[in-house]
């Protein structure tokens, strides 16, 4: 495509940029605009002569179908912007250009970008005031969530996929909470989260399910699914979870091999509130010498010992405690290696935290569906960066860590 300026256009170019340096940028982006538009309206023209079998004016015994016109159309194209172009017409009605997609107002790419970076945490609204800018092309908060949408059988088909061949020995459970908007207004609604681990240590998302993170009945039909997709439940040993009511009773219900590891940290939150100000760090350091002791029997006996010292003065306290002692110290029943992925719910916490700061800046998720899809890339980027962090295995990735640890 040649660009053809006359000497006077030139030099008015020239004395304008001198005052806008970025105008000579916008004056090529229309001109380009401008031959490309032109280059397929002469490219559509040429497939027309091919449909009907001549040229403009040409007579052709025993063909009726002859051109019939042309209509105007404005198609986005990425890094360009809108091109207006003419789409030609044949009498008979059966000519459709394959040159530009039917029913398309702008090129796949586009809708690739656009879909990107809306899964990146970017808002629908601000997406739209940024599109002109982006892409060239001004989008409607609708646009952008219709682009967004063409994933959806996607992330379908990642959140049913069979589990057969998962062999999962641990499972973390939670739930977390988004804005959404339903119906005709905004709800808070909990999504249940599981993280599966497997035998080699490895972590993967099993499953992102709505549903009330409070209700029994929910955990069990969560559950049920996993197995009806097929997690073979003989294999899981461990469940690990903060407390939520109903869900301990029902995860034994239905892996009735596996144990429970109850969160020790929101145990300790639990012990702590029932603790006055002046006293909390004391009974906080008594707390990490029982959960952090280097055996089962060291882990009694500190807490024997807290039972001692605190039953007189913090009997709610120490009562708290007791409750969900046993709970909280099943890790000990495990690889020692492990021990520090087992005491806490840290790992779901971790991506649950990961979800609120990516959902943050929309401050609400335009339904379940826009949930699933934000939540399915969250957690095929987190899966990603745990192929390196397996349950059990610190990472040596800083140099003062890997000289201690030849040290030692």
């Amino acid at each position: 495509m040649e660009l053809k300026v006359s000497v006077s256009e030139a030099i008015a170019l020239i004395k304008e940029v001198e005052n806008v340096p970025a105008k000579i940028l916008e004056y090529i982006g229309m001109n380009i605009q401008k031959e490309v538009g032109t280059f397929l309206t002469n490219l559509m023209d040429k497939e027309l002569t091919d449909h009907v079998g001549r040229e403009k004016y040409e007579r052709k015994e025993g063909n009726s179908d002859y051109r019939n016109g042309s209509y105007s159309r404005t198609f986005c194209i990425k890094g360009i912007g809108d091109v207006e172009v003419r789409v030609p017409r044949d009498r008979d009605g059966d000519f459709q250009t394959q040159v530009l997609p039917r029913n398309k107002q702008y090129d796949e790419r586009i809708t690739e970008d656009i879909a990107a970076m809306y899964l990146t945490g970017i808002s629908t609204r601000t997406l739209s005031l940024l599109s002109r800018r982006l892409i060239g092309r001004s989008l409607s908060p609708t646009e952008v969530s219709n682009a967004s949408t063409e994933l959806k059988h996607a992330v379908e088909a990642w959140r049913s996929r069979n589990l057969s061949h998962e062999a999962i020995k641990y499972l973390f459970l939670d739930g977390v909470n988004f804005r959404m908007r339903i119906t005709d207004g905004i709800r808070l609604v909990p999504v249940l989260v599981a993280i599966g681990v497997r035998e080699d240590g490895t972590k993967l998302v099993l499953s992102l399910q709505g549903g009330d993170k409070e209700s029994s009945t929910t955990w069990r039909e969560f559950f049920k699914d996993l197995k009806k997709r097929g997690l073979d439940g003989s294999k899981v040993k461990l469940g690990i979870m903060d407390g939520l009511t109903g869900l301990e009773k029902v995860f034994q219900e239905e892996f009735p091999h596996a144990r429970i590891q109850r969160c020790q940290v929101h145990v300790a939150r639990n012990v702590i509130a029932k603790v006055p100000t002046a006293l909390k760090r004391e009974v906080a350091d008594d707390l990490r010498s029982i959960f952090y002791a280097s055996s089962r029997k060291k882990a009694d006996e500190f807490a024997v010992a807290f039972q001692e010292k605190w039953e007189k003065d913090l009997p709610s306290a120490v009562k708290s405690l007791s409750n969900s002692l046993d709970a909280c110290l099943t890790f000990f029943s495990f690889p020692e290696e492990e021990w520090i992925s087992l005491r806490t719910a840290n790992t779901i916490e971790r991506l649950n935290k990961e979800f609120k700061r990516r959902t943050k800046p929309m401050e609400i998720v335009a339904g379940e569906n826009a949930c699933y899809l934000l939540l399915a890339f969250i957690s095929l980027k987190m899966e990603a960066s745990w192929r390196s962090t397996k349950i059990g295995k610190v990472r040596p990735n800083l140099p003062q860590l890997k000289k201690f640890t030849q040290l030692t």
